[in-house]
């Protein structure tokens, strides 16, 4: 019992987060009062070297998680499948979007547009120091190759059933979770240590953290927003009142916010669906495939982030920017729910390349996403629900026509 408790960490990811983010802080400020730059460079050479390895893993990260979320999709019930998955990716898109408007109405009342630049090289002395040495880790291939990479042979084996390379990807996928949840996660708390104690001695952290709690305030009423108006657009198609259906997915919720992942919480899912009346085979069928390709939450929490950062570091927030940036999160997070923060580390291909975002920017989001982790993963897997709902009332119809 004692080892199994410390296989499962019994202090969970996001207390150690916070943890990590007020020891920061505290390690920041009494560096700074004492001026001993030496304590925040230690922490910023781990960063660094982490840093590294982290853009090394990407393009694997992309491959891994993308190449087989596709080819699953190749399975299914046919027109079920393919319906299941427009909807999954249309709820995604709406999130993102709906985001971005609401963002971009709300965030200047609060947020200074350019009040904060990290790694200003004209400022070196007042902003995050750099690590006293770097290990150059050059990337396998670029994060373009790797998406159009996962695209081919992910639909490639959809198209044409490769069983041994479907499971030769499966194995690479298991072998990147392994990694993702074995050694990128749980040094997590230590690089938001380090870049917490560096933003506090280069005197921003304060000014990010105060921005970043009426973000995170905004986030969870996005989610909120976005499961009534899912089940009210699901109710009124099955003829059923949509807060009682929120009302019995409650313990998928709350569990969701405890593993972090909608895999692990797919079969409260199913539990919880299938007591809304949903039929077994729908609930079967599309809760375990929701929760791999469905990501309302995650892509509410990513926009927002994103949308946020932009504006502190007075970059261009734009439709036209985020658009395909918001286009590219239902597809490149595909699977990745599976591993809690996995979302964020799918994203950071695309955060680089399509948003432009600096070292420090993706190591921020990091922090930033993972701290919200929880809220957005049950944001997706309760939205699973409202699919299943809607899907149940699709295939009843057809098979009410069939029969006639």
């Amino acid at each position: 019992m004692g080892n199994e408790g410390q296989k499962k960490f019994h202090i969970g990811l996001l207390p150690r987060l916070i943890i990590a983010i007020v020891l920061g802080v505290v390690v920041g400020t009494m560096a700074r009062s004492a001026e001993l730059p030496l304590i925040i460079q230690i922490g910023a050479t781990f960063n660094s070297i982490f840093g590294n390895f982290l853009g090394f893993c990407i393009p694997l990260i992309i491959i891994g998680f993308v190449v087989s979320g596709i080819a699953e999709l190749g399975e299914g019930a046919g027109k079920t499948l393919g319906l299941t998955v427009l909807i999954a990716y249309a709820s995604t898109l709406f999130a993102g979007l709906l985001a971005y408007f609401v963002d971009v109405s709300v965030f200047p009342s609060f947020l200074k547009v350019g009040s904060i630049v990290l790694e200003d090289a004209q400022n070196a002395e007042e902003t995050m120091l750099k690590g006293l040495f770097s290990i150059d880790m050059p990337p396998l291939m670029g994060v373009m190759t790797a998406l159009l990479l996962s695209f081919i042979f992910g639909i490639g084996i959809a198209v044409t059933h490769s069983t041994s390379l479907k499971n030769g990807f499966s194995e690479v996928q298991h072998i990147i979770e392994k990694l993702v949840a074995g050694v990128l996660i749980p040094l997590l708390p230590l690089h938001v240590y380090g870049i917490f104690a560096n933003m506090t001695y280069a005197g921003t952290v304060m000014d990010i953290m105060s921005v970043f709690v009426r973000v995170f305030a905004i986030i969870i009423l996005l989610h909120v927003a976005v499961i009534l108006i899912q089940y009210t657009i699901a109710g009124t198609a099955a003829g059923k009142n949509p807060i009682k259906l929120i009302r019995r997915m409650l313990p998928a919720y709350f569990t969701a916010i405890g593993t972090q992942s909608s895999a692990a919480t797919i079969p409260v899912t199913v539990a919880c669906t299938k007591s809304n009346g949903v039929s077994d085979r729908i609930a079967e069928f599309v809760c375990p495939l929701c929760a791999t390709i469905h990501l309302s939450g995650s892509t509410i929490t990513l926009t927002s982030c994103s949308i946020a950062l932009m504006m502190l570091n007075g970059m261009d927030v734009t439709l036209g920017g985020l658009f395909p940036f918001i286009l590219m999160l239902g597809i490149t997070m595909v699977a990745a729910p599976g591993v809690p923060g996995g979302a964020v580390m799918a994203a950071l291909g695309i955060l680089s390349s399509m948003l432009g975002f600096n070292d420090s920017m993706l190591n921020l989001m990091i922090a930033l996403y993972i701290a919200q982790d929880s809220f957005g993963t049950a944001c997706n897997v309760t939205g699973d629900g409202a699919i299943a709902v809607f899907m149940d009332v699709m295939t009843r119809g057809k098979q009410g026509q069939a029969s006639a």
